[in-house]
């Protein structure tokens, strides 16, 4: 009897627990951004929408895809391996230019802003003279 009793008086707890764990993302390997090849993405990122015109000068275009929990939560946690993933194909981050959920990363001549929130992250375009 003692062992139910103290079996439902910790079942609350266990429940608890397991609703604190935070949620995880999975990524299944990686494709090409819809606006730039170079760009690797998520393969299992779902495209949202293509961004045209975003009010910001600097900005040549966008893309917003959805991968639930790719920023943790609130988007208080980036996926380190998906900018593992970036650094390999030759995307060095700007880290002095972060600022936020912004990201900057240049290759070559290009420079990129990747924003990134709980479910869903964007990847910008600069405009080529962008200063960084």
């Amino acid at each position: 009897m003692k062992k139910i009793l103290l079996t439902l008086c910790m079942l609350p707890l266990l429940i608890w627990v397991q609703g604190c764990t935070p949620a995880t993302y999975e990524i299944e390997g990686y494709t090409e951004s819809s606006i730039n090849p170079d760009i690797p993405v998520p393969s299992n990122a779902k495209l949202i929408r293509i961004i045209t015109d975003s009010g910001n000068r600097n900005i040549k275009e966008g893309v917003m895809y959805e991968l639930k929990h790719i920023g943790g939560e609130q988007g208080l946690y980036p996926p380190m391996d998906y900018f593992q993933k970036l650094a390999d194909t030759g995307w060095d981050e700007l880290e002095e230019e972060r600022m936020g959920h912004v990201h900057f990363l240049k290759k070559d001549n290009t420079v990129i802003a990747i924003e990134i929130r709980e479910d869903t992250f964007k990847i910008y375009e600069m405009i080529k003279g962008t200063v960084f």
